[in-house]
């Protein structure tokens, strides 16, 4: 194996020597060429299939798999204490908005969640089931200082990571959710791009060999003052990485979905990108590392403002794509429904109706048909927050 995860020198990966990476890969590639059987996962046709009714027309993922402290975070915005029975509320108000499998196909869960169930003593994960929306499940374990590198970070949660993933296909769990991140003014290193690319290869084949159709997730963090093409940049180079480990581990990419990074310039960058400008870098870095064979790409929002992440997504979808192109967003979804909802009873059913809101948008926009009209300031409030943590 070490002649397949030979480094070229950082500074190589960072400010050139594109003909010297080709010809490593390729060296690679040679080098790894194996007549041996490989086993198919026992879940190969289980797998397909889950990740095709998530990557079905008109619909994405809800992300409500923050950690305890992040939900807390959210909870003190409206003056609740972190409590669990808060945070049930809170995501029980999602789940059991009516209507919501119309436009969602997917909820990732914290584990916390994935056990509860509503006041009423219905499990969550029913609940999702009852409107044909597929339960997942983060699996990752945080981000820690990665020893060596340039103040960057490593994700870990690799350990046990095969018994939890059953535990979670039991409980009913069918998806996966595995986040990393990279920082651009960081380097990035040639240590930290290795590092998160084969994390996640790893975790994908542990995943599928469970039952639990892996979402690969690289965040290209939005902190910086670099331009798009630095980000554009990065980006190639880092899922090119990714689905070169991805093919070493064996990973089915027909069960596997992304959740990549929109192409953008850096939060503190001079000038803004336009929707049209975002769509065309990000189509054009996916198009040159990511196979057909994966049914469905999930954007995150990454800070951006809830109309920001739609208007982009919506001009991805102008034109047909090989892949499902669509969201699995966690702020830009819930933003407008925390503060509607106030930790009163009797904002609910408003709360629920501000889901729904920005569900439809967004369900409108992976059709390409979202406009904008009619939207609040609320919704073109940005969300960025410089290091944010999950």
């Amino acid at each position: 194996m070490a002649a397949t995860m030979k480094l070229a020198p950082t500074s190589q990966w960072v400010s050139g020597g594109a003909d010297l990476r080709r010809s490593s890969v390729r060296t690679q590639v040679r080098r790894s060429v194996s007549v041996a059987p490989i086993r198919a996962s026992a879940y190969s046709d289980e797998l397909v299939q889950t990740a095709k009714s998530v990557a079905s027309p008109g619909r994405g993922i809800l992300a409500i798999d923050e950690s305890n402290a992040t939900c807390g975070k959210r909870l003190a915005s409206i003056g609740l204490d972190n409590t669990e029975p808060n945070r049930q509320a809170y995501r029980q108000l999602l789940l059991t908005t009516p209507g919501l499998g119309e436009f969602i196909s997917g909820a990732i869960l914290f584990e916390e969640t994935l056990y509860q169930s509503t006041t009423d003593g219905k499990k969550f994960v029913d609940c999702l089931r009852d409107q044909k929306i597929m339960p997942g499940i983060k699996v990752d374990k945080g981000l820690v200082p990665l020893p060596g590198s340039n103040n960057e970070s490593w994700c870990q949660g690799l350990d046990g990571l095969a018994s939890r993933c059953a535990e979670y296909y039991k409980q009913g769990a069918r998806f996966a959710k595995w986040r990393t991140v990279v920082s651009v003014p960081c380097g990035p290193s040639a240590l930290a791009v290795k590092e998160a690319a084969w994390g996640l290869a790893r975790y994908a084949a542990i995943a599928q060999d469970n039952g639990l159709v892996p979402i690969v997730e690289p965040e290209i963090l939005l902190d910086g003052e670099h331009p798009i093409e630095r980000t554009f940049e990065v980006a190639e180079k880092v899922w090119a990485e990714v689905f070169f480990y991805l093919s070493q581990n064996n990973v089915l990419l027909e069960g596997t979905l992304l959740k990549p990074s929109m192409v953008t310039p850096g939060a503190d960058h001079k000038t803004r990108a336009s929707p049209d400008t975002i769509a065309k870098f990000t189509l054009k870095m996916l198009r040159r590392t990511v196979p057909p064979a994966v049914p469905g790409i999930m954007f995150l929002s990454g800070g951006q403002s809830e109309m920001e992440a739609t208007l982009n997504l919506n001009a991805m979808n102008q034109s047909p794509n090989p892949w499902h192109v669509s969201f699995s967003y966690a702020r830009a979804l819930q933003n407008s429904v925390l503060k509607t909802w106030q930790g009163r009873p009797e904002n609910i059913e408003a709360a629920q109706k501000a889901l729904l809101v920005r569900a439809k948008a967004n369900s409108l926009a992976q059709l390409g048909r979202y406009t904008g009209e009619g939207e609040s300031d609320e919704a073109k409030a940005g969300m960025f927050q410089k290091g944010y943590t999950y």
